[in-house]
């Protein structure tokens, strides 16, 4: 298919552009196969505004006489309005818009046509393999293998082909494990907790159905990680009553009489069609003009966002203080174990693991507890809060995630390398990108398409050290020890940085940012200078020694 077959004017003259706090613009309008180009014309302040298609959430279109007005509606939550001259162009741009912003064909999206202006000095494609993290847990422990049962996705189309599993257990008991578990994600190695040697595994859920089926290859897998005389927890992700519901259909949780050195408990973390209803709530309260105290906090607590957020930062914190406190190993499923299950080891990580709260450190995570792990980003991000198109499979699963991890960096603004750009960043590459990182539903699909070989990296964009810098948290201070973020419902805020960045100026937090880093850098001349005094005094003090001595 040929772009141009969907673009019926490619350019148009004289647009206003209008955006909220910015004066509006004239300038020429420009439509290619992947962005709406917006110029202005101005001599003294050009500007120019790129948004990818992909990019648009929905976009609607109002007429006055022959004046067409166009409001798009992005996936990054903004919202922008173009005043067209002429119905007959505005209504050819819009149509283009919409068969732009919603092609079929992955391929045929922008990271297959991206080609990058920077120089690449780390493919991102080849960071945080297995055999790397694998590496790692070997010069801590012996009691793991890598198993390439899953070379071609034969056994689980939705794991990566290297899973890091217990070492007593061999490939044939894999399978039969695998039969066992919805979608075959049979239990695999999440995280190693070096202090005490507690491990944390995820799965799906284990199909026992109303029968009460068994596989004792599953028993003994998830045994292997319990130390002699020690208990271990499943923290399931769903209430009690819907895990009995699933037994109807096939699924269900682990018997207490076939896991008896297990102790079960219940969480209760919302799914799909609910999160996205919650999301689209949330912007539409953060959206409202009205001014009305009443009404903004009767909106904002309809949407359920912070609930859905202390839920799974309670479950975390549950999930953490099992493998520390109770010195107990841990098993976190739901039912496919994409999504709820992912937010739970990931944050536990983030909570146990200083190496998590690195930029390096929490992009691995992002790799292995997402991507590798195959939290299905193609359906889950295909739209945002604005789409009129309600489908299934959509759900801000990885935006929760995101957002549980800024309530944490708010409550220990030194124990993050990173700042909240980065994740606002990670947030915008999700939904839209240049960037083929989250193309796919899983690794079986990115293989397919051959993301490596035919896209680029974000991680080789973000890793060099012109956009290092300004992901970096200014109050940094390597902090190696387990942090305990409150989740009372004082300590929860809204996510400003992504709800409200866009309905408000950010001039004053802008100026104050500054402030702050320049104040820190000058803290750090002055410490300098200090040292360097120390330093002479300690030497002037020597040769007084060495004097008298004489």
């Amino acid at each position: 298919m040929e772009f141009a077959e969907l673009i019926k004017t490619p350019r148009a003259d004289n647009v206003v552009l209008h955006r909220p706090f910015y004066l509006a613009v004239e300038g020429t309008l420009c439509l290619t196969g992947h962005h709406l180009i917006f110029s202005s014309r101005r001599q003294d302040n050009a500007e120019e505004l790129w948004l990818l298609h992909s990019n648009i959430d929905s976009i609607e279109k109002r007429f006055v006489g022959s004046l067409g007005t166009i409001i798009i509606k992005c996936k990054d939550l903004r919202i922008i309005q173009l005043d067209i001259p002429g119905m007959e162009e505005c209504l050819n741009i819009a149509s283009s818009i919409e068969a732009l912003s919603t092609l079929d064909s992955v391929t045929l999206m922008y990271p297959f046509f991206y080609r990058p202006m920077f120089e690449i000095v780390e493919d991102g494609w080849h960071c945080f393999l297995p055999d790397e993290e694998f590496e790692l847990l070997s010069s801590m422990t012996d009691e793991w293998r890598l198993s390439c049962i899953n070379k071609e996705f034969s056994v689980c189309p939705s794991y990566p082909p290297i899973v890091i599993v217990p070492k007593s257990i061999d490939d044939e008991a894999l399978r039969k494990v695998a039969m066992f578990r919805h979608g075959s994600r049979f239990p695999v190695l999440s995280y190693y907790h070096k202090k005490n040697g507690m491990v944390m595994m995820r799965s799906s859920q284990p199909l026992t159905g109303t029968n009460g089926r068994r596989c004792k290859e599953d028993e003994k897998l998830i045994n292997a990680t319990l130390r002699p005389g020690k208990r271990g927890y499943i923290i399931d992700t769903r209430s009690l009553n819907v895990a009995q519901q699933a037994r109807a259909k096939g699924g269900g949780f682990e018997q207490e009489a076939h896991y008896p050195q297990w102790r079960r408990i219940h969480k209760c973390i919302e799914r799909f069609n609910i999160l996205q209803e919650s999301l689209i709530k949330l912007v539409e309260a953060c959206n409202d003009q009205s001014h009305n105290m009443d009404r903004w906090l009767s909106k904002l607590e309809a949407s359920n966002w912070l609930t859905h957020i202390k839920e799974i930062l309670t479950t975390a914190c549950l999930a953490a203080q099992c493998i520390d406190r109770e010195g107990a190993s841990v098993l976190v499923h739901g039912t496919e174990g994409t999504d709820s299950t992912l937010q739970v080891t990931s944050l536990a990580q983030i909570i146990l693991d200083p190496r998590c709260r690195t930029i390096r450190g929490f992009e691995s995570l992002v790799v292995r507890e997402w991507l590798q792990a195959g939290h299905p980003f193609q359906q889950r991000c295909a739209q945002s809060a604005y789409s009129n198109s309600k489908q299934k499979w959509e759900a801000p699963v990885f935006l929760l995630f995101l957002d549980c991890v800024w309530q944490i960096l708010r409550q220990f603004p030194c124990s993050f390398e990173f700042n909240e750009q980065f994740l606002i960043m990670l947030f915008e590459h999700a939904y839209a990108s240049q960037f083929g990182t989250f193309l796919g539903n899983n690794e079986n699909e990115r293989s397919k398409l051959k993301l490596p070989q035919k896209t680029m990296s974000l991680w080789s964009w973000v890793n060099r050290s012109e956009e290092l810098s300004k992901f970096q948290n200014p109050l940094f201070e390597a902090n190696s020890l387990v942090i305990w973020p409150s989740v009372a419902p004082q300590s929860l805020q809204l996510w400003e940085g992504v709800f409200l960045r866009w309905n408000r100026p950010s001039k004053f937090l802008d100026e104050a940012h500054e402030e702050m880093i320049s104040i820190i850098k000058y803290n750090k001349e002055l410490q300098a200078k200090v040292n360097a005094l120390r330093r002479q005094l300690a030497e002037l003090q020597t040769d007084d020694r060495m004097q008298e001595n004489l």
